[in-house]
């Protein structure tokens, strides 16, 4: 009986030290998060005005697992990060895309998503099917990147691409593409694919995991093709954003990302809200 005594009592002694960084976690109070509520389906609003998606689902994980209250607020992207610099909120969680640009304004998490970013087209227009086959073209590969940009500007001279404003996205087309089409911006991504479905741009560039939101709603009419970039000016994939120096909040944060992509819960979220596991792996 001693023995299993003993072994009852390391074994909770384990259980503890394992849990202790949470146990033991600063009162934040109630934090803020930002989100644009209109990026699906990392976020949107419902008909009741609730704020639902991949990142509330997985913010409430963090606040569970970190001992934190939370609230979520909506607020428009193109302000989003200067909002946060001004200490209007506490954190960003809105598919931001890490950058060494946006590194040196505000800090980051690690990543909860591996990104790429691709195109979509109407399925009647000329580009129903773009060039590349689904490859995906890493920065570092100069070859590959090479023959797949020279595609596509013979693909896009002379057309008009959408994309919302102060993305990454944008960037890309700018270096890229800007010489050969027209890079119409927008202030929310909504209104990117409004403007396809009205046949008064030619493509969307953004996420892929924000492009198969919309293609599978629009099947019918919504074509997803082509090459997807990653890496160089589109970064690396989405993490928390927080204001220079809060590192407390960053390492609770970090913490809690990492058990639960050691776990698999953030993969079980992604794949309810994607239909793939985009999330990084242990």
């Amino acid at each position: 009986m001693m023995m299993r005594n003993r072994l009852f009592t390391a074994s909770l002694t384990v259980a503890l030290l394992a849990t202790s960084a949470f146990s033991q976690a600063k009162d934040f109070g109630t934090l803020k998060f930002a989100t644009e509520a209109a990026y699906p389906p990392f976020n949107q609003t419902t008909p009741s005005g609730k704020i639902v998606g991949y990142e509330p689902d997985m913010v409430a994980e963090l606040a569970k697992r970190a001992g934190f209250k939370y609230e979520i607020i909506a607020q428009k992207w193109s302000g989003m990060i200067p909002g946060l610099i001004d200490g209007k909120y506490d954190a960003v969680v809105d598919a931001v895309t890490v950058t060494p640009k946006r590194a040196e304004a505000i800090d980051f998490t690690h990543q909860y998503t591996v990104s790429v970013s691709s195109f979509v087209t109407a399925k009647k227009s000329p580009l129903a099917t773009l060039p590349g086959s689904c490859t995906v073209v890493t920065a570092d590969d100069a070859a590959g990147m090479k023959k797949a940009i020279d595609d596509l500007k013979t693909t896009f001279k002379g057309k008009t691409i959408a994309v919302q404003v102060a993305t990454i996205q944008a960037d890309f087309l700018q270096k890229y593409l800007g010489d050969v089409a027209t890079i119409r911006t927008y202030q929310a991504g909504p209104e990117t694919f409004a403007d396809l479905m009205n046949g008064r741009v030619d493509a969307v560039m953004a996420s892929r995991t924000n492009l198969n939101a919309f293609v599978k709603k629009h099947a019918d009419a919504i074509s997803s093709s082509g090459y997807g970039f990653s890496g160089g000016v589109l970064g690396a994939g989405s993490a928390i954003g927080l204001r220079k120096g809060n590192s407390e909040l960053q390492q609770a944060l970090n913490q809690a990302l990492d058990s639960m992509i050691k776990d698999g819960t953030l993969s079980k979220l992604s794949i309810k809200w994607f239909g793939e596991d985009v999330a990084p792996k242990a």
